[in-house]
């Protein structure tokens, strides 16, 4: 699959801050029972590549990306962890070479008009909005759709379940990155239960 095809995997993609390696696999099982295959692991924990490897043995069904990615060899490091797409929450030319020498994909951070011309020079169609209610939102998204018609979007940072309908119905959005799925107090609980009724309503925010 390309990356946008996995982006195009569900409505929603949690953004996940794993800090037990215990719970990664439970997680992801509780996601995928709701629905949602595309998790995105951030690396702001000291077991995130333990997570990524854990779910990726345990949870094949499960499509584990690897978020917060701000250094170049974070990206060989996602990949040999086992993530299949990478995430930043911007770009800089290192970070765009090494995604083009390790193979994975990469979803790089933009905000402004200036961002995404210098991704789509190394020929990236897909990006993140981010941080997306802080960089105008929606307002924002329709603007880049008039100089970018064919870039397509992830907002990310700021959205919820009461503003991704909005985010998702534009025609440059493949989906919405979000937290809310799997909110910190539910894992540390344990609860997978609830985190499974979430994505489940997550999954039908797409109108």
């Amino acid at each position: 699959m390309t990356l946008l095809d996995i982006l195009r995997l569900g409505p929603v993609m949690p953004v996940l801050v794993i800090d037990e390696r215990d719970k990664a696999v439970p997680l992801a099982r509780a996601l995928l029972a709701g629905g949602i295959r595309v998790l995105e692991i951030t690396l702001r924990t000291p077991v995130a590549f333990d997570a990524v490897r854990a779910i990726r043995d345990a949870v094949p069904d499960a499509v584990v990306g690897m978020g917060t990615l701000t250094r170049p060899q974070d990206l060989s490091a996602a990949r040999d962890a086992g993530a299949v797409f990478g995430v930043s929450p911007g770009l800089s030319p290192g970070l765009l070479d090494a995604a083009e020498d390790s193979g994975l994909p990469l979803l790089p951070g933009t905000m402004t008009p200036s961002d995404v011309m210098t991704v789509r020079a190394a020929g990236l169609r897909v990006c993140k909005l981010f941080p997306a209610a802080v960089a105008g939102g929606l307002d924002m998204l329709k603007a880049l759709h008039g100089p970018f018609p064919d870039q397509v979007f992830c907002p990310t940072g700021g959205v919820d379940v009461a503003t991704a309908p909005a985010y998702l119905a534009q025609p440059n959005v493949a989906c919405v990155g979000g937290s809310w799925v799997a909110p910190k107090a539910l894992v540390q609980a344990g609860d997978w239960a609830a985190i499974t009724a979430l994505a489940a309503a997550a999954q039908r925010l797409r109108g």
